[in-house]
C-alpha cells in the first residue's frame, strides 16, 4: 500500500470565505455542517439552495427571481438556471468606480529597443469611462444584443475594455490569441460572423516585436470570401515600433479615434453617466470559446452570462478568498480560458496584472513583477513551472513575501514540482493545482483557502460541482480508484450549447450544433457530463471530501506544453497542402518528462515506394507553423504502412496513444477495428519511442 501524500500547506485558521458561507448556510437552513466535506456534499445534493445562497453571498447585481433550477434534472437535459433572473456580467465587473484604486496594470516584455517598458495603469474610474465610451461607439455603429464582437489581440488593457463594452450591451465576445495563425482564427471566426474585430498592430515575444498586421490581413481576406458582410476593424496602435500605418487598410479605425467617437456621441448612458446596462436572461450567451476535438472544425462553445458570473464569483470570492487588496496575475493569452478567469477578478475590486510576452526568456522578469507590484496571486501553467524548475530558483533572487497563492493548470502538476514550488518559490504559499477547461470556462476541481495542500493532489472538488470518477459500468468508483471524470448533477456554468443556438442560425445548423454538443459530452446513457479526463478521487483528509489526482486525457486532444488543440487542426493543414504527398496520417501525444508534459507524434502514410524525406518534413513543419502556431508543430514524424481505423471509418487516436505510451495489446478489442493487424507496428515503435525519452 502506498504511503499517504505529504502535507505541504496548512491553512492558518477559520477566518475564510468558505467558513463564512458554511456558517450562513447553517443559520439559514438550520443545519450543522462542520467541515468542507459536509458543505461540499450538501452543495451537490441541494444544488438549488446552494446556488441561491452563492448569489446572495457574493452580492450579485441584478434581479434573482424565485426559480433556481430543476434539481432532479440530468445534466444532459441542459435545463435553464434562474429562469426569472435578469443581470449583466459587465455591470457586475464594473461595480467598483474608485478614481484611485488601480484596476489594470499592463506589463510588456522588454526588447533591445525598449529595455525598460513602462507599465500602463488604469484605475477603476478610468476603466469605467473607457468602457462607457466604447459602448457609445459600438451603439453608434449599430451593434445590438446578440451580435458577435471578436478580438484578435494581445493581452492588453484595451482588450479587457472591449470585452466589457461588448457584454455591457448584450453582445457576444469571441477571442483569439495574437499568436494564432490566421487560418486557425478564420476557422473560428467564420463560424460566428463577427460584426467587429478588435486587434493590435504588433506584439512582443522572445524580446522581438512581431508585425500583427500581416496576419490580420490574411484573416480578413479569408473572411471576405466566407462572409457576406465585412467586419469593421479597430486597431490598437501599441507603440511597440511595429508596422507603419501606411500598411493599414483605408477603412480600419484607430482605437483612440474610435473611443473619441464614442465620447462625442454619448450613446447608451444616462444623464449622470451610468451605462444603460443590457440586463438579459441568466442563460443568454456571454462569450464563445473554441475547443478543438479530434474531428472537424473547432467547436464553438457558448457560455451563458449568469453561469459565468455566478461560477466565477464562487471560485474567486469564496474558494480563493479574493480580496480588494489582492494583486492578481495570471500568465495567459487572450485565447485561453484563464484570461476569462482572470478578468472575473474585477468584480472583487482587486488589481489585475496583464502581461504580453515570453514568460521564460528572462525567467527573472515575472518574479521581479511579483516584488515590484506586490503580486499576491500568481497563476501559470504546469509546464511553465516544469521549465522554470530546470533553469531558475526564484527564492534565491527575489523576496516574494507578498505571494499567498500560486495556481497551476493546463496539464497535471507532477508531485515533484509541488516539492520544488515549496522549496524554491515560497514555503508557505497555497499551491492550487486547478482543473476544468474551455468546455466549462471554469473549474471542476481546484483551490480553496480553507483547505490543506497535499503533494501531487488538487485540493478538492469545487463546491456545487458533483464530480465523480466513473468506472466502465457507468457508476461512481470508490475513493482511490481511477475512472472517468463526470459531473452527475446540473451546474450553472454548463454551456448553453454549441453555436449557433436557437434563434442564431438556420434550423439545420442549430440541429447540427445540438447533435455535436450531445455527442461531445453525453454519449453515455446515464445523462451525466463526461469531461474526457482520467482521474482519481482520494480518501477524504482533514475534511476535504477527497483530493483529485489528474491522470491525463481520455480522448484524443493533444496537449504539448499545456497548450491543448485538436488533431484536426494538424490534419487540415496536411490535407490542404500535402494531399499529393501524404495519403493519411494520425497525430497522438506521447507522455514525456515523467508525465509532466507530452510531445506530439505524427504518423504519416505515403504513396507506395515513397519515403518520408527531411525536405518533406521541413515543409510540413513550416506550413503547420505558419497556418497554426509553433506549438502545433509535431516533435517527431514517423512513416507507417497503415493507419488504424474503426469499423465505421474513424481514426483510433486514443488507442494508438495508449499503445505508444505502454498499454499492452491485450487491452485492445480488435473486433472494433477495420485493420487490427497493423497495431503490431505501433507496439514496436512505442517501445523505441519510450526508450528514446528515457535516454534524452
Amino acid at each position: 500500500m502506498s504511503s499517504p501524500p505529504s502535507l505541504l500547506y496548512q491553512p492558518s485558521g477559520t477566518n475564510t470565505a468558505t467558513h463564512r458561507l458554511l456558517d450562513r448556510i447553517n443559520a439559514k437552513y438550520g443545519l450543522t455542517l462542520a467541515s468542507y466535506s459536509d458543505l461540499y456534499h450538501w452543495s451537490t445534493t441541494h444544488i438549488d439552495d446552494f446556488w441561491d445562497s452563492v448569489w446572495d453571498e457574493t452580492k450579485i447585481i441584478g434581479h434573482k427571481g424565485k426559480l433556481v433550477v430543476d434539481k432532479n434534472a440530468k445534466p444532459a437535459e441542459n435545463v435553464p438556471w434562474f429562469s426569472e433572473a435578469q443581470l449583466n456580467w459587465a455591470e457586475n465587473m464594473l461595480q467598483h468606480r474608485s478614481p484611485s484604486k488601480v484596476a489594470l496594470i499592463q506589463a510588456t516584455e522588454p526588447t533591445p529597443q525598449n529595455a525598460n517598458p513602462e507599465l500602463k495603469r488604469r484605475t477603476y474610474a478610468e476603466l469605467y469611462q473607457m468602457v462607457a465610451d466604447l459602448v457609445s461607439a459600438l451603439l453608434y455603429h449599430g451593434v445590438k444584443a446578440g451580435d458577435c464582437i471578436a478580438s484578435y489581440s494581445s493581452n492588453c488593457i484595451e482588450n479587457v475594455a472591449a470585452c466589457l463594452a461588448t457584454t455591457a450591451i448584450g453582445g457576444i465576445w469571441v477571442s483569439a490569441a495574437a499568436d494564432f495563425g490566421a487560418e486557425g482564427v478564420l476557422e473560428r471566426f467564420e463560424q460566428v460572423q463577427p460584426k467587429f474585430i478588435f486587434t493590435v498592430d504588433a506584439v512582443v515575444y522572445n524580446a522581438k516585436v512581431h508585425n500583427h498586421i500581416s496576419k490580420l490581413k490574411s484573416l480578413l481576406f479569408g473572411l471576405n470570401e466566407a462572409l457576406s458582410a465585412r467586419p469593421k476593424v479597430v486597431v490598437v496602435h501599441t507603440g511597440l515600433g511595429g508596422p507603419d500605418r501606411a500598411e493599414w487598410d483605408g477603412d480600419w479605425v484607430d482605437w483612440i479615434a474610435f473611443v473619441c467617437q464614442g465620447q462625442s456621441v454619448k450613446l447608451g448612458r444616462s444623464e449622470d453617466g451610468e451605462i444603460n446596462w443590457y440586463r438579459g436572461s441568466f442563460n443568454d450567451p456571454l462569450w464563445i470559446l473554441f475547443s478543438s476535438g479530434t474531428t472537424g472544425r473547432p467547436k464553438p462553445i457558448v457560455h451563458r452570462a449568469g453561469g459565468m458570473l455566478l461560477q466565477a464569483r464562487k471560485e474567486l470570492a469564496i474558494c480563493a478568498d479574493l480580496q480588494p487588496e489582492d494583486m492578481f496575475f495570471y500568465y495567459t493569452t487572450t485565447g485561453w480560458m484563464m484570461w476569462n478567469f482572470l478578468v472575473g477578478g474585477l468584480a472583487s475590486g482587486c488589481t489585475l496584472v496583464l502581461y504580453d510576452g515570453s514568460p521564460l526568456r528572462d525567467p527573472a522578469f515575472l518574479w521581479n513583477l511579483v516584488d515590484s507590484l506586490g503580486i499576491t496571486i500568481f497563476g501559470t501553467s504546469a509546464k511553465y513551472i516544469d521549465h522554470l524548475s530546470k533553469k531558475y530558483k526564484p527564492r534565491e533572487h527575489h523576496s516574494l513575501q507578498t505571494l499567498r497563492h500560486i495556481y497551476s493548470t493546463g496539464s497535471p502538476l507532477a508531485p515533484q514540482l509541488f516539492d520544488w514550488v515549496y522549496e524554491h518559490i515560497h514555503p508557505k504559499v497555497l499551491l492550487g493545482s486547478i482543473t476544468g477547461g474551455t468546455d466549462i470556462c471554469s473549474l471542476f476541481a481546484g483551490m480553496n483557502s480553507a483547505l490543506p495542500v497535499y503533494r501531487g493532489e488538487i485540493q478538492c472538488r469545487m463546491l456545487g460541482m458533483a464530480v465523480e470518477a466513473f468506472g466502465p459500468d457507468g457508476t461512481a468508483n470508490p475513493a482511490d480508484v481511477e475512472g472517468e471524470l463526470v459531473c452527475v448533477k446540473p451546474f450553472p456554468c454548463m454551456p448553453a450549447g454549441f453555436w449557433p443556438l436557437p434563434g442564431f442560425g438556420s434550423d439545420e445548423a442549430v440541429k447540427s450544433a445540438q447533435k455535436r454538443f450531445k455527442d461531445a459530452y453525453f454519449l453515455g446513457s446515464q445523462g451525466v457530463w463526461y469531461h474526457g479526463d482520467h482521474v482519481l478521487i482520494t480518501q477524504s483528509k482533514q475534511g476535504n471530501a477527497g483530493g483529485v489526482v489528474m491522470l491525463g486525457r481520455s480522448d484524443g486532444v493533444l496537449n504539448p506544453g499545456g497548450v491543448r488543440f485538436g488533431s484536426a487542426e494538424l490534419y487540415d493543414v496536411i490535407d490542404a497542402h500535402f494531399a499529393d504527398h501524404i495519403e493519411d496520417c494520425i497525430a497522438i501525444g506521447q507522455s514525456i518528462d515523467n508525465g509532466t508534459d507530452e510531445r506530439v507524434i505524427l504518423f504519416v502514410k505515403l504513396p507506395k515506394d515513397k519515403e518520408l524525406s527531411p525536405t518533406l518534413i521541413d515543409a510540413i513543419r513550416a506550413q503547420i507553423r505558419q497556418k497554426r502556431t509553433p506549438r502545433h508543430v509535431p516533435s517527431k514524424f514517423i512513416q507507417v504502412v497503415e493507419i488504424p481505423y474503426t469499423l465505421n471509418g474513424k481514426r483510433v487516436e486514443v488507442l494508438v496513444k495508449k499503445i505508444v505510451n505502454g498499454a499492452p495489446l491485450s487491452s485492445i478489442n480488435p473486433a472494433t477495428l477495420l485493420n487490427p493487424h497493423c497495431l503490431d507496428f505501433y507496439v514496436k515503435i512505442g517501445v523505441e519511442l519510450r526508450r528514446e525519452c528515457l535516454q534524452s
